[in-house]
């Protein structure tokens, strides 16, 4: 039960990923750019923007089109979120 549970899991978090926007890819331009929601996603899957982003060029960790400061507050939120940081500022229960 427990192998077709992560099975599952595996099969669609490869499929969000492969299916994702990704920053850079050409979805975004000066007219329609990247906002707070857009950000966020794009800091949760900044490794692999980052691993893909070495076989395309196209393909960049930080979408160049944004709307500034908001797109940056979700980018930066999910990256601190993404890799525990968040972690450290809850207190631990005995």
């Amino acid at each position: 039960m427990k192998k077709q549970y992560w099975i599952i899991l595996t099969v669609i978090g490869i499929t969000l990923i492969l299916t994702s926007c990704l920053p850079g890819g050409g979805n975004y331009s000066p007219d329609s750019p990247a906002g707070f929601f857009t950000g966020i996603w794009h800091g949760w899957i900044a490794p692999f923007s980052l691993i893909m982003g070495l076989f395309n060029s196209s393909i960049t960790i930080y979408e160049s089109f944004n709307t500034g400061w908001w797109y940056d507050f979700g980018f930066y939120m999910a990256i601190i979120a993404g890799f525990g940081g968040l972690q450290l500022v809850r207190k631990k229960r005995s």
